[in-house]
């Protein structure tokens, strides 16, 4: 594509306020919510960092005798030179939370989402997903030469009826833990039953659950009462709940082994720095030493649930942090956001293609670093921007 074309494309998606735009953050002192943004400082509530352990001074602590120890980069691949201790040893200590033989460390949760799907599935296969799963999943099913068939969102019965049609000898169920625009969960007592009736393998991505949802925090599988062997293939990211980077997949050791020996977003790739590894490890440790931060982040979702109801602010069903508001047209999010942020609030307008067309949104995240001064102060200002812009006016 030439650079006129190009430009051409770029106008359009300006046309049509699609358009996304960068913003430059800093963090300000003493406000683990609160960033400064284009000279302003904002109480941030579009961040994944659900248990506040991003800027908790135990990662920091552990990323820099790493990094005073073994230097700044892992210098190569896993399957070269770059696999370390701090590897071995999060691995080791994923794959316990988890409950699982074995656990696959990844760069990012889109090169372990790539890999589980893409060294499972072939032409010979299917992959049945959900509608509204995460991009590198539908990516990854594309990759896979599979056939992919999506089912309507969160609809077990849909995707059970998928899985017993035109069967081939290896189908893969896939879908989201918790949806990372919906805030919603996916029915994985169902679907593990669906997927057990079939003979299918059921891959979860619960990026959004662990850390955050389960008695311990143990995520998705813990919310249903799932045993590790009703969801043989379970990927994680370190970059939420756990405030840190990086990705996992976790499974028996038959599965680890083969995604270790075909995965080519993990076999060709320079393996994750050892003192990231290292600070997230001790947020591992304090997301199980200190559960008070899973209570706290979901009792503020509930609190600012129950403050939108008694404004009228609308709020799609969500037990997660994750509460939207569904606003429709990309124009009105917009200038929502932009007047929310005039207020003091950073809460990002979502639009197609993130979420489908006309439904575009805000995402509302809750975190343990918020206050509940904060959180009543987010509902006041919901309440009235939305008062001042009706749907009809937009």
């Amino acid at each position: 594509m030439n650079r006129t074309r190009l430009q051409g494309r770029l106008a359009q998606l300006a046309a049509q306020h699609l358009q996304r735009r960068r913003r430059t953050v800093a963090p300000l002192a003493g406000g683990a919510a609160e960033v400064l943004v284009d000279g302003r400082r904002l109480v941030n509530f579009c961040g994944n960092d659900y248990l506040g352990l991003k800027a908790h001074p135990a990662l920091a602590a552990a990323l820099a005798r790493c990094a005073a120890a073994s230097g700044s980069g892992s210098g190569a691949s896993h399957l070269v030179t770059g696999h370390g201790l701090e590897h071995e040893r999060l691995e080791g200590e994923l794959a316990a939370f988890t409950g699982r033989s074995r656990a696959l460390l990844f760069s990012t949760g889109y090169m372990a989402n790539l890999a589980a799907v893409t060294c499972l599935a072939g032409r010979d296969s299917r992959v049945v997903m959900d509608r509204l799963c995460h991009a590198s999943l539908i990516d990854a099913a594309r990759l896979s030469g599979a056939r992919l068939q999506r089912f309507a969102h969160a609809d077990a019965a849909a995707a059970a009826a998928a899985l017993q049609r035109d069967a081939p000898a290896e189908d893969l169920l896939v879908t989201d833990g918790v949806f990372s625009m919906d805030g919603d969960l996916a029915p994985l007592d169902s679907l593990a039953q669906a997927a057990q009736a079939a003979g299918a393998c059921l891959i979860v991505d619960d990026a959004h659950g662990l850390g955050v949802l389960g008695a311990t925090g143990r995520g998705c599988l813990e919310h249903f009462g799932l045993q590790p062997a009703a969801v043989p293939i379970l990927v994680g990211t370190l970059g939420k709940a756990f405030g840190c980077f990086g990705a996992f997949i976790a499974a028996d050791e038959e599965y680890i082994e083969w995604l270790l020996q075909t995965a080519r977003s993990y076999i060709y790739t320079t393996a994750l720095p050892p003192p990231v590894a290292a600070a997230a490890r001790a947020a591992l440790g304090l997301s199980v030493a200190e559960g008070w931060r899973r209570e706290r982040v979901l009792g503020l979702a509930a609190r600012l649930r129950a403050g939108c109801a008694q404004t009228g602010v609308p709020l799609l069903p969500s037990i997660a942090p994750i509460q939207p508001v569904v606003l429709g047209s990309s124009v009105r999010a917009l200038a929502l956001s932009e007047q929310l942020f005039a207020a003091g609030f950073w809460i990002a307008a979502i639009r197609p293609p993130t979420v489908p067309r006309d439904s575009a949104r805000l995402r509302i995240t809750l975190s343990a670093a918020h206050t509940e001064q904060q959180v009543d102060a987010l509902v006041e200002a919901l309440a009235r921007v939305l008062r001042s812009a009706p749907a009809e006016a937009c």
